[in-house]
């Protein structure tokens, strides 16, 4: 497997060079936006590790040219900012994971082994899902509700994928942050929860039937048929 590592501290990314390459990896480092770019031009890396601060071209912008030129190629930022809105801004620029310094190598290690085996793991193309009036095609990456599309940002995608692909069952924030974020967030924070609200903007805000829905203290259900009220009464077996 080759990686690129994209931080411009010199004592940074030795450190995770060496890390990577004991654990049988190989690693390139670039030092800013420009070259990381232009070496991910030139050469067919499995996986990139990058901060957001860099010089010459930011982490935020280079992931999303990143992702409109290799959409399934992951990316983890690794990076000191580690507020709620930085994470957001992480995730819908395109990163696969993020990562807060200071960090330990062997979690940095892990994220890699989970992001790699999930790609080895994509579904075949031409992939679809469908629930209720949703259809979303993996392949193409196109949201479909009511014949009208509906854009999402990557990790809303992977979000409302994981959802269909589980259907009419109360899914945890835990179970989201382990199977969407492939990571453990703290889930005393709104994190996820802002991510819902987001998915349930552009999915339900210009539609007559609501389909995400919260169980209190317990997480979020994709259902047909039930309104609001499922958020204090989940329903029966039998209810039609």
């Amino acid at each position: 497997m080759k990686l690129l590592i994209v931080e411009d501290d010199a004592r940074v990314s030795d450190l995770i060079k060496r890390g990577l390459e004991e654990k049988g990896y190989v690693a390139d480092v670039a030092y800013d936006g420009f070259f990381a770019r232009k070496l991910i031009g030139q050469k067919d890396y499995d996986l990139v590790v990058m901060d957001i601060i860099l010089p010459k071209i930011n982490g935020i912008d280079l992931c999303r040219e990143i992702r409109q030129v290799y959409p399934n190629l992951p990316v983890i930022m690794l990076t000191a900012l580690g507020t709620t809105d930085d994470k957001v801004e992480g995730f819908d620029a395109g990163a696969d994971d993020y990562l807060v310094k200071p960090f330990e190598m062997r979690e940095l290690i892990v994220r890699i082994r989970a992001l790699l085996k999930r790609k080895s793991q994509d579904p075949a193309p031409g992939s679809v899902l469908t629930y209720a009036d949703l259809q979303m095609n993996l392949d193409t990456k196109v949201l479909v509700r009511q014949s009208r599309e509906i854009r999402l940002t990557p990790k809303e995608f992977k979000l409302l994928a994981y959802l269909m692909q589980h259907p009419e069952r109360v899914i945890s924030r835990a179970e989201i942050a382990e199977n969407v974020w492939d990571t453990h967030f703290d889930t005393g924070t709104n994190f996820i929860d802002v991510y819902i609200n987001y998915l349930r903007k552009k999915i339900e805000k210009d539609f007559d039937s609501k389909l995400i829905h919260t169980k209190s203290g317990m997480g979020f259900i994709l259902m047909e048929g039930y309104g609001k009220g499922f958020v204090d009464k989940p329903p029966l077996e039998n209810d039609h």
